[in-house]
């Protein structure tokens, strides 16, 4: 059974596809600068890659091009589009909609009536969704919320203390994310370690971050609230906020309440408290430059994510492992030494040569260490490929 795996941005396509129950990889690619007059294009099918650039005005026609890539008579790993068992899609929220789910009307309403919460992420999904159903209506297309995983957590840790009918009858509650991520991370330690019960911190730490408490394989806290503009600083999204400061910030610069929640969601997180920079790579350098302003945003996103390292360190009663992961997790040493810093206390120790040094699945703590510290690259596509083959019924 192939899966086609897509991973949407506003002007980009990314997919694998996958052969189950194997799960090999047979292909990756990507299309960039979709919608503009000269998207890039490549697929890597084997050892083999291929690059072009052409016009690609939509999601539909990324997802087009993909098959012919992938029919290409030469160099392609397809027969015909019919060998697609289903398009899965990382798709993000969709309130009480949550779970692995075939794309239908309910759920595309759901989702476009969401928009505000998850802006980055919601309003993409379903407008190339309902392209494709539209391009493709032979190919099932299966969305895996990534609220999944998260529901396992107990409702004192996913309420917030307001109205309780708002929960009830209105969905606001800390419904969490990176669901795919985490689940990987999970089952791959457990996979690592040769254990299933174990207690662990995972640390989704990329463009948007997160940290989720894993106790037996279940989350038990993520720290994504309602929307994925909370919790930990992202590379432009605030991360967690007092709402009342908005009636002060919206009489100082007359700005409305729809343009500073836009600030929020596009122009604060690393971005912000720099005036630099999103990126991580950017602000380590700036900072060992003597930039202020880019050592207090990488000294801000390192605290907080201490200070959801110690909340959830309580909650799954002393871990086995912290598992960094995402691009940031994986690539600086300087952060995963930052949180890890000065926690001997609590059974945690860092090997400084090991942590120069990483490359790949690697673990990256003392021999004497208590609570084993692992860099673990993620794969939220090959999960995503598993719960959409289970949705159409290919266990």
């Amino acid at each position: 059974m192939k899966i086609l795996v897509a991973n949407l941005g506003s002007t980009s396509f990314k997919y694998r596809l996958f052969d189950l129950p194997a799960e090999t990889q047979l292909a990756r690619g990507g299309i960039d600068r979709i919608g503009q007059a000269a998207s890039a294009c490549f697929v890597e099918i084997g050892s083999t890659r291929h690059e072009s650039t052409q016009p690609v005005p939509d999601h539909a026609a990324a997802v087009g091009l993909c098959l012919e890539q992938l029919m290409h008579p030469q160099y392609g790993c397809l027969k015909s589009a019919q060998e697609v068992a289903a398009i899965g899609f990382k798709a993000v929220f969709a309130g009480k909609l949550s779970g692995v789910c075939i794309v239908d009307e309910p759920l595309l309403a759901k989702m476009e009536e969401l928009f505000d919460i998850a802006p980055a992420h919601n309003p993409m999904y379903a407008r190339a969704m309902r392209q494709l159903q539209k391009a493709f209506p032979e190919i099932p297309l299966v969305a895996a919320l990534e609220t999944a995983f998260h529901e396992t957590i107990p409702d004192a840790q996913r309420c917030y203390a307001v109205p309780y009918e708002w929960k009830d009858q209105y969905e606001v509650c800390r419904w969490g994310y990176h669901g795919a991520s985490h689940r990987y991370l999970a089952t791959r330690m457990a996979q690592l370690l040769g254990r299933s019960d174990l207690r662990l911190v995972t640390c989704h730490l990329g463009g948007s971050n997160s940290l989720c408490a894993i106790k037996d394989g279940k989350s038990l806290a993520n720290s994504l609230g309602m929307s994925p503009q909370s919790g930990l600083p992202h590379n432009n999204r605030v991360g967690d906020f007092d709402p009342f400061a908005l009636p002060v910030l919206m009489r100082a610069t007359g700005k409305s309440l729809d343009q500073l929640l836009q600030d929020l969601s596009s122009k604060s997180g690393l971005l912000g408290l720099s005036g630099l920079s999103q990126d991580v790579r950017d602000l380590e350098q700036a900072a060992a430059g003597g930039h202020a302003r880019a050592r207090l945003a990488l000294d801000a996103f390192i605290t907080s994510i201490r200070q959801y390292l110690g909340a959830y360190l309580t909650i799954v009663n002393g871990a086995d492992a912290i598992v960094f992961s995402g691009g940031i997790g994986e690539n600086s040493r300087l952060v995963r030494e930052g949180v890890c810093r000065n926690l001997e206390w609590a059974g945690i120790e860092l090997d400084a040569a090991l942590n120069q040094q990483v490359e790949g699945e690697t673990r990256i703590s003392t021999p004497g260490s208590n609570v084993q510290i692992w860099v673990v690259p993620t794969n939220e596509e090959i999960v995503v490929a598993r719960q959409a083959a289970e949705a159409i019924g290919g266990k």
